[in-house]
C-alpha cells in the first residue's frame, strides 16, 4: 500500500513511556492509556510477540496474525483522515511489538448509546454520528480498504466528540482498477471550541443535542483495533475476498456464505449500527451463533414503530442480497440525510458529546503496570481457556455435524474455538 509521502514513524521505548492504565484487551491484545515523555496521551495496542511468530510462517494467509499485526500498521501509517488514528509510533521487545494511536477520552459509542435515557439515540444524534461513519468508510474504501468489523464498540469518541474508527486488523485491502495511487488527504477537524451556531443549524441541531458530558475520565475496553469508488452493482467487477472475519451480529450474509466479499460487507454493518443506535439491540441475536447466522441469512429485520427515513435506510441497508443492497454513495443522498451539508460535517465544533478529558497533573501513572508481564499472564490464562473451549467446540461440532446438522448447505460455520471475533 502506498502511504502517500514515505511518512516516517518512530519508533517508541517502552520504558520511556508512562503507563496510566489498562484500557482493555481484544483477542490477541491488550490496550494501554500511556503518557509520553513530552506529556502527550496515546492508546497503546501490545500484542504478544509469540502469537505473531508462530503465525509467521502463514504470513499469506488472509486470516494469520502475522499478517493482520503488518497489515493493520501499514494501514495506519497512510491514513490522513480527522476520522481516523494516526500512527504515532511502534514498540518492539522480545515479548510484545505495540503500536500507539490517538488516545479517544470519551469512551466507545455503545458506552455512550447506554447512557441515554432509553439506551437509545434521537434520529438527529444518530444522524450525526451515521453521517460521520459514511465519511470514515468512504475514505477507506477511496483506498481500497473493506474494514470488516464495524461495530459500536470500534467506534470511539475523540476529545473533539467526534468520531474515530480503530481496529484494522480485520480489514482487507481489495485490488480494484478505481482506487487511487495514493491516498486522499482530507483536511483536520478543528478543536471543540464556542458554537457556531451557522454551522450547527446547517446539520439539523444535531451539535445542540443536550448529550451530557461524562462525569468520570476512565475509558472501556478499547478494541484497537464509499463514496464508495465502487459501488455494489459494480461489485461483479472488483476483486472480493472470501475470508470468514467479523463479529457475529454484524456479520453479512455474503461472509457467511463465503461466496465472497466486497465493499458492501460495510454497508451491510453500518445497518446493524443503526438498528442498535434505534432500538438499543443488534436485529438477528439468537440464542447462540449458530442460530444468530441463520436469522442474519434468512430473517428479515423487524423495524418496529411507524415508517420513518431512518427504518427505510436500515432496510436498504441490510438488504441481503449485496447487488441490490445500497451503496455508500446512495446513502449520502437518501431522506434521512435530506438537507445535510456532508463539506460541513468535519468542521462542526460542538457535535453531540464533548468528553471530559483527565487533568494532566492528575496522572501519576501506575509504576505497579508492567506491560509485558500484563499480557502475557493476560493471554496465557486466555490460550488454556480457549484450548479447552476447542476440545468442547471440536466434539459438539463432530455429534451434530452429521448432514444432519449442518445448517448451511456446503458451508461450516466457526467454533468458538476458531480465530472468529477480532482484535
Amino acid at each position: 500500500m502506498n502511504d502517500g509521502d514515505d511518512h516516517h514513524i518512530p519508533s517508541l521505548q517502552l520504558q520511556k513511556l508512562k503507563v496510566v492504565s489498562a484500557l482493555g484487551r481484544g483477542a490477541k491484545g491488550v490496550v494501554f492509556l500511556v503518557q509520553t515523555e513530552s506529556g502527550e496521551l496515546l492508546a497503546l495496542k501490545a500484542i504478544l510477540r509469540h502469537s505473531i511468530d508462530k503465525n509467521k510462517g502463514n504470513g499469506n494467509s488472509d486470516d494469520s496474525e502475522y499478517r493482520r499485526v503488518c497489515f493493520e500498521q501499514e494501514v495506519l501509517k497512510c491514513f490522513r483522515h480527522p476520522l481516523l488514528p494516526k500512527l504515532h509510533g511502534v514498540v518492539v521487545t522480545e515479548k510484545i511489538v505495540g503500536y500507539a494511536i490517538d488516545y479517544c477520552p470519551g469512551r466507545d459509542l455503545n458506552s455512550l448509546r447506554k447512557k441515554q435515557t432509553e439506551k437509545m439515540f434521537s434520529d438527529d444524534i444518530t444522524r450525526f454520528y451515521a453521517a460521520e461513519l459514511v465519511l470514515a468508510l468512504e475514505y477507506l474504501h477511496s483506498l481500497g480498504i473493506v474494514y470488516r468489523d464495524l461495530k459500536p464498540e470500534n467506534v470511539m469518541i475523540q476529545e473533539n466528540g467526534h468520531l474515530m474508527l480503530v481496529d484494522f486488523d480485520l480489514s482487507t485491502k481489495l485490488c480494484s482498477a478505481k482506487t487511487p495511487e495514493s491516498p486522499p488527504i482530507v483536511e483536520p477537524v478543528p478543536k471543540s471550541g464556542p458554537v457556531k451556531k451557522k454551522n450547527v443549524a446547517a446539520f439539523y441541531r444535531c451539535c445542540s443535542s443536550g448529550i451530557s458530558p461524562e462525569d468520570t475520565v476512565s475509558v472501556p475496553p478499547a478494541e484497537l483495533g464509499a463514496n464508495s469508488r465502487t459501488s455494489t452493482s459494480e461489485s461483479d467487477s472488483v476483486e472480493k475476498s472470501n475470508s470468514f472475519v467479523g463479529t457475529e451480529e454484524y456479520v453479512a450474509p455474503e461472509i457467511i456464505l463465503g461466496t465472497g466479499h466486497d465493499f458492501a460487507v460495510d454497508c451491510w454493518c453500518l445497518g446493524v449500527v443503526l438498528y442498535e443506535m434505534l432500538y438499543g439491540t443488534t436485529p438477528f441475536r439468537g440464542s447462540n451463533r449458530k442460530e444468530t447466522f441463520h436469522r442474519i441469512l434468512k430473517k428479515s429485520p423487524e423495524l418496529v414503530g411507524e415508517p420513518t427515513a431512518l427504518r427505510d435506510l436500515i432496510g436498504k441497508l441490510l438488504e441481503k442480497d449485496p447487488k441490490q443492497r445500497i451503496s455508500l454513495e446512495k446513502v449520502k443522498v437518501h431522506d434521512f440525510f435530506k438537507g445535510v451539508d456532508w463539506n460541513l460535517i468535519l468542521r462542526i465544533q460542538r457535535p453531540p458529546c464533548i468528553p471530559v478529558r483527565p487533568e494532566d497533573k492528575g496522572i501519576e501513572g501506575n509504576k505497579g503496570i508492567d506491560v509485558e508481564d500484563f499480557v502475557h499472564e493476560i493471554f496465557k490464562a486466555v490460550e488454556e481457556e480457549k484450548e479447552e473451549e476447542n476440545k468442547d467446540s471440536e466434539k459438539k461440532s463432530n455429534d451434530e455435524s452429521r448432514n444432519n446438522g449442518v445448517w448451511v448447505e456446503e458451508q461450516n460455520y466457526p467454533t468458538r474455538g476458531d480465530n472468529f471475533l477480532s482484535f
